[in-house]
């Protein structure tokens, strides 16, 4: 065989793959959704931020709302994450969410938070595997919506992870998402692949991989690993790189031009929203958007102390005018 159509048949591989926005609060909110897939293309699948279950007989709330109107992200496959540990309030949302014309629905279990830890909601569930258990098979089977997951390994260790898979095995769900950190990483340190793989492998229901694929290589390099992997959740990877999607698919990085013509757009949607507080939006944007540029910490220092409108819009003219881009956008932990 040839290694132009290996290389044809590789990137046809590739190009089945699904690929999904990750759930990140404060950054991938509906408004960004909708504004990137108008620049970048749509994504094959999006996760809202985590969402708290409204309680029984009652509605979800104005902010909640906002993040699950339709009329916002027309088109695009939104799946809802629900952040919770009673059973009721989830089959209840999940209720609500079918009526409003959602397909499914992600139970978060890899939030890192403190706070939220501390709740025993997000990563903080996988504590009290008895009853995680007790809970999906709960709302599995009473749920209206087929139930995903998004996980991490544990709370301190990866060998908690054997019990947790083991535990998820037994339940019917949609699809697992893993995160191979534990709480404890937060997000430093590298992932580990095994326990994906093990997943990738055993489970009785598709898995998915979330966690640092930054670049077109980490992409790779996953597949050369575990070439049954057929979902991939990017997400710092993305704010750093609009366009990095597109890559998976053969196209070109994100050029300087099509990124001011993002940050236009996406700063137009966030002040007509939320007015001046459309800086402080856009300034946690910055976080990523600076890898974009040759000198990242030049970008920063441009944009981190502004807080009016006109002072903001002043900095990010100067940096779209003076900064070089990089060769290719790449977050960096």
């Amino acid at each position: 065989m040839s290694h132009g159509l290996t290389a044809r048949i590789a990137h046809e591989e590739f190009a089945r793959m699904i690929y999904s926005l990750a759930p990140m609060e404060g950054l991938t909110g509906s408004t960004f959704r909708a504004v990137h897939a108008e620049c970048f293309g749509a994504l094959d699948r999006y996760y809202t931020p985590f969402l708290a279950p409204p309680h029984v007989d009652s509605g979800f709330g104005k902010k909640a709302l906002k993040e699950l109107d339709p009329g916002r992200g027309a088109g695009l496959d939104v799946v809802p994450q629900l952040l919770t540990k009673n059973a009721d309030e989830f089959v209840w949302a999940a209720q609500v969410l079918a009526e409003m014309g959602f397909s499914e629905v992600n139970l978060n279990l890899g939030c890192p938070s403190g706070t939220v830890v501390a709740k025993g909601r997000g990563s903080g569930f996988l504590r009290d595997l008895d009853g995680l258990e007790a809970f999906l098979q709960d709302v599995c089977e009473r749920s209206p919506l087929p139930v995903s997951v998004k996980t991490r390994l544990g709370i301190a260790d990866d060998a908690e992870y054997e019990r947790v898979l083991e535990l998820y095995r037994r339940c019917p769900l949609a699809e697992l998402i893993v995160h191979p950190r534990v709480q404890k990483d937060r997000y430093q340190g590298a992932p580990r692949w095994e326990p994906y793989g093990e997943t990738l492998a055993t489970a009785p229901f598709p898995a998915a991989y979330n966690g640092d694929v930054f670049s077109v290589d980490d992409r790779d390099a996953l597949l050369a690993a575990y070439p049954a992997t057929r979902h991939v959740m990017l997400g710092r990877g993305l704010l750093a790189n609009p366009a990095l999607a597109r890559m998976m698919a053969g196209g070109p990085s994100v050029a300087p031009a099509e990124l001011r013509a993002f940050h236009d757009k996406l700063f137009a949607a966030y002040v007509d929203e939320i007015g001046g507080n459309a800086v402080f939006r856009l300034k946690e944007w910055w976080f990523y958007a600076k890898f974009a540029f040759a000198n990242p910490q030049a970008v920063h220092r441009l944009v981190r102390k502004v807080r009016k409108l006109d002072e903001y819009e002043a900095a990010v003219a100067r940096v779209f005018a003076n900064e070089p881009f990089a060769e290719v956008a790449r977050f960096s932990a």
